[in-house]
């Protein structure tokens, strides 16, 4: 997983944070569609596009600061 190196974290790490919490209120929707996934009512191609955008930032963060270059 080299391309995760070259990933800078500054750039990675605010993307991820901002598109997880975003929209603010009422509340995000990253958290709104892991709700509808557990409860199985994301069906919609949107739906799942949304979630899609919002989460992939934070799991790239993740696996970034999980195989940290040793």
């Amino acid at each position: 997983m080299a391309w995760l190196n070259k990933i800078p974290l500054s750039l990675i790490l605010p993307l991820a944070v901002l598109l997880a919490l975003a929209p603010f209120s009422p509340e995000p929707h990253l958290w709104e569609k892991l709700k509808m996934l557990a409860g199985g009512t994301l069906v919609k191609p949107v739906d799942m596009f949304d979630l899609f955008l919002h989460g992939t930032p934070l799991v790239i963060l993740l696996l970034k600061l999980s195989v940290a270059e040793k």
